[in-house]
C-alpha cells in the first residue's frame, strides 16, 4: 500500500473501521465489567466504564494488532484491559483528594454519582479486572502471551508510568516546569498507557521482528505526547460541554501545560511536529498495512474533544 493511500482515510473509511470493533468492544466491556459485583460497587464500575469516552486506546490495540496479523481473541481482551485501567485512572483522578471533578464524559464523576468511598473501591476492582481479563484460564490466550500482556500493561499503569506521573503532576502544581520535565510527566502520566495499547496489540502477534516493534513504540510514545498536548490545547480553547469534562481546570489549579510553556501557537506546532514523529515511526516498521494506525494518529491531533 503506497503513502497515498495510506493517507487517504477520511472521516468516512476511519468511521467505517472504527465502527465494528467499537462495537466489539461495548459488547464485551458490557459483558465484563461489573456484572457480578455487590452493589453499588458493579453499578459504579459500570457506570465509570460503559456509555462514554473516545475508547483510544482500544481502537490503538486492535490496530496494532491487525498491522501484525494479532490474535483476535488476545487482542480484544487487551483492548478491553486498557479501557479498564484508563477509566479507574479516572475515577482516581476525579476524587477530592485528586483533582477535585464533578464533571466526566459529560456526565457527573463517580464519587459525586456513588460517593467517594465507592469511587474508590469501583476503581480498584476495575484495576484487578484489567488483568483477570488479560489471564482467561480457557486455554484461549497462550500462557506466553498472557505474561507479555501483563507485563506491558503492570509497567504502564505503575510507578514508572500512569501514577508515576499523577504523582509528578500533582507535586507540580505552581511550578514553573522547564520542556524536559514537563514531556516526562506527560509521557508517564498519558503517554505510557497509549504506548503500552500499541505495544500490546503488537504482542498479540508471534515472530514480530525487533525493529517493527521498536518502530511501533516509537509510534506510540509519540502519538502518547501528542495527545497529551493536544489536550492541553482543549482546556484552552473548548468548552466543557465539547469536551465532557470542565474545561480551564489547568489554568484554575495553575498547572504546568504546553500551552503554558510554549503558547498556544507553539503548542499546535509541538502536536503536529509530534505527528510527523509518529508516522515517520511507521514509515520505518516497513509493516504492509499501518493505515489504521496512521488515521487514528491523525485523529488524536485533529480532534475538537
Amino acid at each position: 500500500m503506497s503513502v497515498q493511500q495510506l493517507e487517504s482515510w477520511d472521516a468516512a473509511r476511519l468511521a467505517a473501521w472504527c465502527n465494528p470493533l467499537l462495537a466489539d468492544v461495548e459488547a464485551a466491556l458490557s459483558r465484563w465489567v461489573g456484572i457480578d459485583g455487590p452493589p453499588p460497587l458493579g453499578d459504579a464500575m459500570r457506570y465509570a466504564v460503559l456509555d462514554g469516552g473516545k475508547r483510544l486506546r482500544p481502537l490503538l490495540v486492535l490496530a496494532a494488532s491487525e498491522a501484525v496479523g494479532g490474535e483476535p481473541q488476545a487482542a480484544l481482551r487487551a483492548a478491553c484491559s486498557t479501557e479498564l485501567i484508563h477509566a479507574y485512572s479516572l475515577v482516581h483522578d476525579d476524587l477530592p483528594c485528586m483533582d477535585n471533578d464533578v464533571l466526566r464524559r459529560g456526565k457527573p464523576t463517580v464519587h459525586v454519582k456513588f460517593g467517594e468511598a465507592d469511587a474508590l473501591l469501583a476503581g480498584d476492582a476495575l484495576q484487578a479486572l484489567a488483568f483477570e481479563l488479560l489471564t482467561p484460564g480457557d486455554g484461549s490466550v497462550a500462557d506466553a502471551v498472557q505474561a507479555r500482556l501483563c507485563r506491558l500493561l503492570a509497567l504502564a499503569a505503575g510507578s514508572h508510568g500512569m501514577a508515576g506521573g499523577q504523582a509528578i503532576d500533582l507535586a507540580s502544581v505552581g511550578l514553573a516546569l522547564t520542556e524536559p520535565q514537563l514531556r516526562r510527566m506527560h509521557q508517564l502520566k498519558t503517554g505510557a498507557l497509549l504506548q503500552a495499547s500499541v505495544e500490546m496489540g503488537a504482542s498479540c502477534a508471534e515472530g514480530v521482528s525487533a525493529a517493527a516493534m521498536k518502530a511501533l513504540r516509537e509510534y506510540g510514545a509519540a502519538l502518547g505526547l501528542a495527545f497529551q498536548v493536544v489536550d492541553d490545547i482543549l482546556d484552552v480553547v473548548a468548552d466543557s460541554a465539547t469536551l465532557g469534562k470542565t474545561a480551564g481546570k489547568d489554568a484554575e489549579n495553575d498547572k504546568p501545560t504546553y500551552v503554558s510553556l510554549l503558547g498556544l501557537d507553539g503548542a499546535r506546532a509541538r502536536a503536529q511536529a509530534l505527528l510527523s514523529d509518529a508516522l515517520a515511526a511507521l514509515e520505518r516498521s516497513t509493516l504492509p498495512d499501518t493505515a489504521a494506525l496512521r488515521a487514528l494518529a491523525h485523529m488524536v491531533v485533529d480532534r475538537d474533544r
